[in-house]
């Protein structure tokens, strides 16, 4: 059995958090978090501070690091440059490794921890291998998470899909920039929208989105993926434009969407964190947008807004 590639994250302590959402991102299983900077108070909660491995006391308070794994049927390269282009453009100081590991009960393991997810009132997402669930009237999503990013697991993802589900009622025209697994796209299209594109810069990612749209029975031309750097081999005009990237790619992406938006159209746009959001609304209103809607879970932003 091929081995497993154990990817180990180092950053500030203070950027923990918002380290590990985006880790998350990257794959969202088999993540796990070292964070020493309640060491004390949290032992003592169960036992006596004396009891402690002395090798853990001497642990750095000031870092963190999380370790993710990726199976030996993904390119290891591409979440390691996944995470780098992230946390670069949050700021985060980071350092990362990788080793092979070996288990050979982890590959199977992990998929426990997917159960069918009811996502807004009227999605159901469906892990590829679960046959008993009941739908309860929503649209069913089935996907192989894991594959590329997004299988509703993270809250932008989530946000995205609950935002979508009010613009979506049937017969729009949707592009999903920055696409990764298509599962923006492919909600829509269950939702009811005329046609979709997605885009995406990584080649995994549009393979994975084009196997996502096939599996919930949508291919071309109804469902149309492309392998592009945002909007540069997009063209027509949609009703609902959906990205769910960073905060600068957003801010540069804000100035070309809008002659790809018919004049009624909506632009919804998430992950985004908190503290990015002013940056973020000034893009919005020098590229001539007003925010109509803005909806925020865990610390990540979602907007929707219009052209004025």
């Amino acid at each position: 059995m091929a081995d497993w590639t154990e990817i180990k994250i180092k950053i500030n302590a203070d950027d923990i958090d918002k380290a590990s959402d985006i880790a998350s991102m990257a794959v969202p299983y088999g993540i796990y978090i070292e964070d020493y900077r309640t060491l004390e108070e949290e032992t003592l909660e169960i036992a006596n501070i004396d009891i402690i491995d002395e090798d853990l006391l001497a642990k750095d308070r000031t870092v963190g690091f999380v370790h993710i794994y990726i199976s030996p049927e993904e390119n290891y390269n591409e979440a390691i440059s996944f995470l780098r282009e992230r946390f670069t453009a949050e700021g985060i100081e980071h350092s990362i490794e990788h080793s092979a590991c070996r288990n050979e009960d982890w590959e199977n393991n992990w998929k426990e921890y997917f159960k069918p997810m009811k996502i807004g009132e009227r999605l159901l997402i469906r892990p590829l291998w679960i046959d008993d669930y009941d739908a309860d009237g929503r649209a069913v999503l089935s996907i192989e998470p894991g594959l590329a990013f997004g299988s509703g697991t993270h809250n932008t993802t989530r946000l995205c899909l609950k935002t979508l589900e009010n613009y979506v009622k049937g017969g729009e025209k949707v592009l999903d920039c920055g696409c990764g697994s298509g599962i923006l796209s492919v909600a829509s299209l269950l939702f009811g929208a005329e046609s979709a594109v997605g885009v995406d810069i990584d080649a995994l990612a549009v393979k994975t989105a084009r196997e996502n749209g096939e599996t919930n029975g949508f291919t071309e031309p109804k469902y149309k993926v492309l392998q592009g750097n945002l909007v540069d081999k997009v063209t027509g005009k949609f009703d609902v434009v959906v990205a769910n990237i960073v905060a600068d790619i957003i801010i540069l992406f804000t100035s070309q969407v809008g002659e790809f938006m018919n004049d009624d159209a909506v632009f919804i746009t998430s992950g985004i964190i908190a503290p990015r959001e002013e940056e973020v609304a000034s893009a919005f209103e020098a590229n001539g947008f007003e925010i109509i809607e803005r909806h925020e879970d865990g610390g990540w932003l979602c907007f929707v807004c219009k052209k004025k």
